[in-house]
């Protein structure tokens, strides 16, 4: 490392410094004389470091002008070798281009020529197509004054047989696409509804007109009887069922046609038997009670069926008469079945036809709402059902499909159709439906409904398998004397209007109860 004259004159300072301080102890002519001599060897060192730094300052000049002088040589050669490189590629560039001028002129020389070649073609063509227009004038004019038509005639007149072949032609095509096209849809329809039988197998039963009740041991059967038959009367009379008692072992048989009756009657039964408390105050109080469970299982199967259809946004009153409709039969069918599995086939046949399947699920399941309530208005059961959606905001074309599904209109929109084909495949279905338990049924509701039509009448049930009409009147509107004359004028009326074996008991039962409470 080189140092700096000021750095060495400084050291040499310090130097004398020390060494003077050191003299001042031997005298001070010593001291300066040590002094003198130090200041001179720093003044030759000083000089001598100098005249080094000089030189090879001097000689690093050299070297970097060397270096640069070296640096511009290459650049020089390196621009000079591409500035050669350049100048031949743009030979080269001139030399291709002069080519391409000579190729275009050349092309251009040919293409001039063809045009003139085309010219003098086109005079050709043009010259002949004048003769032969000329030609054909004179023809035409021959076969004028042959055929003794003009031209615009001869026209007309070919344009008519035209006419009528084509018109021939196209009647028989359309006949033929017509028949084949009425084969192709027919035969589409029964593969349809063949595959939508087949995706739906719905479980059927018929339904019976009697229940057994199992008792505990036949000492029951002599307490539900009761004192000289008390209790049983007042079961038969609060549920209108019958029951039988007879030698079976341990089994009571209640016997009616309404199922709803019939299903009271039976937990009545079976809660008076647990309990064993049993008289006439408590069987009403359990009659009621039954009922009210009765109702709450026909919410609880109206709500299940609307589950399984996948039918949204139902009125609860609709929901509750779906359920109703599960102790209803129609020809023996359970009607709740039965609409259940209209939704699933209306739905299928929707499907495969690329239409709503949720409303025409919706509109198979209330198809036949009216059922549910044709015991308790007049008319049938499809108008009952049109009345009802029509209070419960259902849409039209759903009103329509329930209107129509008997043909009481005239199918207007295809879900009324599917509802229609869908209701058939159900009601045809082998082992379906039972025509003599319906007409029993309707027999037996026929008796009732003659029954009530008196005044005076509170209620009638038909009991005894329809052999047997128990008709509960008013004691306030109907004296003793005058159950006789409303027994006869009843008798009188079934005979006139109904059909029937054997033979049916009117039986009109008045009965005074007085009711008080100690306090």
């Amino acid at each position: 490392m080189t140092l700096s004259l000021p750095s060495v004159v400084l050291i040499v300072l310090i130097v004398a410094i020390f060494v003077a301080f050191f003299a001042y102890k031997k005298g001070i002519s010593d001291r300066m004389k040590t002094a003198e001599s130090t200041i001179g060897s720093a003044e030759e060192e000083a000089i001598r470091i100098r005249n080094e730094a000089s030189r090879a300052a001097a000689q690093k000049k050299k070297e970097i002008l060397l270096e640069a002088k070296d640096e511009i040589y290459k650049i020089k050669a390196d621009s000079e070798k591409e500035l050669k490189e350049r100048r031949g590629e743009v030979t080269r560039q001139e030399r291709r281009l002069n080519q391409k001028e000579e190729n275009l002129d050349k092309k251009t020389e040919i293409l001039e020529k063809k045009d003139a070649d085309i010219k003098q073609k086109e005079l050709l063509v043009n010259a002949r197509l004048d003769e032969i227009e000329q030609m054909k004038q004179r023809e035409l004019e021959k076969l004028e004054t042959i055929s003794g038509l003009s031209q615009d005639a001869a026209k007309d007149l070919i344009l008519q047989k035209l006419d009528e072949q084509l018109t021939h032609e196209k009647a028989v095509k359309i006949t033929a696409f017509e028949n084949q096209l009425k084969e192709d849809s027919e035969e589409m329809a029964r593969n349809l509804l063949t595959q939508t039988i087949a995706r739906c197998a719905a479980d059927h039963s018929r339904e019976a007109v009697v229940s057994v009740v199992p008792l505990p041991s036949d000492e029951m059967k002599g307490r539900i009887i009761g004192r000289e038959g008390r209790n049983i009367r007042a079961l038969e009379t609060a549920t209108g069922v019958d029951l039988i008692i007879d030698d079976t072992p341990e089994a009571i048989t209640i016997s009616s046609f309404d199922p709803i009756r019939r299903e009271v009657a039976r937990q009545t039964l079976e809660k008076l038997i647990s309990d064993g408390r049993i008289h006439p105050a408590r069987i009403e109080e359990t009659v009621e009670k039954a009922r009210k469970e009765v109702d709450l299982t026909i919410k609880k199967e109206g709500e299940r069926a609307v589950m399984e259809a996948g039918v949204h946004g139902l009125h609860p009153e609709l929901i509750k008469l779906i359920g109703r409709l599960k102790y209803r039969t129609s020809y023996g069918q359970n009607v709740l079945k039965h609409s259940l599995e209209v939704s699933y086939l209306a739905g299928l046949i929707a499907g495969e036809l690329g239409m709503n399947v949720s409303q025409a699920r919706r509109a198979g399941l209330l198809h036949d709402i009216g059922k549910g309530l044709d015991h308790e208005y007049e008319g049938t059961h499809v108008s009952i059902g049109v009345e009802v959606a029509k209070k419960y905001k259902e849409s039209k074309e759903i009103i329509h499909a329930i209107q129509a599904h008997h043909l009481d209109v005239e199918p207007q929109t295809p879900l009324a159709f599917i509802v229609m084909a869908a209701d058939a495949i159900s009601a045809a279905r082998p082992g379906a439906r039972r025509e003599n338990l319906e007409n029993y049924i309707k027999r037996l509701e026929k008796l009732e409904e003659i029954s009530n039509s008196f005044e005076g009448v509170e209620n009638s049930y038909a009991v005894q398998a329809g052999r047997e009409v128990r008709i509960m009147v008013k004691p306030e509107a109907i004296s003793d004397d005058e159950i006789v004359i409303l027994a006869r004028d009843i008798v009188k009326r079934i005979e006139s209007e109904l059909d029937y074996p054997g033979q049916i008991k009117v039986n009109v039962i008045r009965e005074s109860r007085a009711i008080d409470f100690a306090k």
